[in-house]
């Protein structure tokens, strides 16, 4: 058993860590039985919404391990990429956003539609409020299940922050996680810009990680 393990186990969060490692919580147990559900979806187009490191990719994922399917980037999809959908069931498209070539991306929709296949889209804020020139693309993302994850609550930040940690090798106190979650912004991007920080700071004094470190990374 690995020091992760030893510590989750130690938090009483171990039970939690799904496919992948991947934590399920209140921010995100929905989205987490839907994706496991399918093909019992009420459409065959999902939208998988949330702010940057949310663990949007990491769900399309643990999908594709499951149920098989291909996975594209939108700003690079190409006429060749739809070609090769035709031999998919599941199709992902990440990072959609308005920088695309709109065209492409709705007649991929149209592909999707015509053949009765299954599309997963994420994208930073909801497709529904991307503002696409295409009119015609911009009526069919009212076709789509829409599916945000939350910001993470204070469980999820806790297991993020312990995981991230451990993968680094670093261990910390229970005590000092708590300390952390109370006052640390409640975003994904700035959970994982304070881990990188303390990290940094851990290595550099050459100690582990204490009250005053924590303190020095929050500006207190």
């Amino acid at each position: 058993m690995n020091k992760l393990n030893q510590l989750i186990i130690k938090f009483d969060c171990e039970q939690n860590f799904k496919d992948d490692d991947f934590y399920v919580s209140a921010s995100n147990k929905h989205l987490f039985t839907l994706l496991d559900q399918w093909p019992k979806w009420d459409k065959n187009f999902l939208n998988i919404s949330g702010e940057r490191f949310s663990g949007k990719s990491h769900l399309v994922n643990i999908f594709i391990k499951k149920f098989n399917g291909i996975k594209f980037n939108a700003k690079y999809l190409s006429n060749e990429d739809l070609r090769l959908v035709k031999g998919h069931e599941n199709i992902i498209l990440e990072n959609l956003d308005k920088n695309i070539n709109e065209k492409l991306i709705y007649s991929l929709f149209n592909i999707i539609d015509l053949e009765n296949k299954f599309i997963i889209v994420t994208s930073n804020i909801p497709i529904v409020n991307i503002d696409f020139s295409l009119l015609d693309l911009k009526s069919r993302t009212k076709n789509f299940l829409l599916q945000n994850i939350e910001k993470p609550d204070d469980e999820l930040m806790f297991a993020l922050i312990l995981k991230n940690l451990s993968d680094r090798q670093i261990s910390i106190d229970k005590k000092l996680i708590d300390f952390i979650v109370k006052r640390v912004d409640r975003s994904y991007g700035k959970i994982f810009d304070f881990i990188y920080k303390i990290d940094e700071l851990s290595l550099k004094k050459k100690k582990p990680i204490d009250f005053k470190m924590i303190k020095e990374i929050l500006g207190e």
